[in-house]
């Protein structure tokens, strides 16, 4: 069950290599919800994932690593814990907790990420 998982944050982190959106719509169904941080409005449909993506990311040529591990999964849903390492030498590194629930095709139905990264306070001030 994992595997299914795991090929898609491939998928995902192929397309976000990837000039363009297009790979989006085998990522997402089209109805599909992103929630891009815990507390964040989710975006809804592939067209506004797909700004978000174009708003977030450099480009193709972006340079980073990303390991990922399934540390649950039950039914059509997982939890990964991610590590994305940006630029050589690293300039930025996140440690991401991700939620995927996928559809019966494998498409991503809803994605919620909660984004960690060095110094990012962990109590209100």
């Amino acid at each position: 069950m994992t595997n299914r998982f795991a090929d898609w944050i491939a998928a995902y982190e192929t397309a976000w290599r990837t000039r363009g959106t297009g790979p989006l719509g085998r990522l997402f169904t089209e109805n599909a919800t992103y929630r891009a941080a815990p507390f964040d409005e989710p975006l809804a449909g592939v067209a506004a994932i797909a700004r978000f993506w174009e708003d977030e990311r450099e480009g193709p040529d972006e340079v980073f690593t990303l390991t990922s591990e399934i540390v649950a999964a039950e039914g059509n849903t997982a939890v990964a814990r991610l590590e994305v390492v940006y630029g050589e030498p690293p300039q930025r590194t996140y440690r991401d907790l991700w939620i995927i629930s996928l559809s019966s095709d494998g498409r991503c139905r809803h994605f919620e990420e909660w984004p960690f990264h060095p110094g990012q306070t962990r109590t209100a001030l």
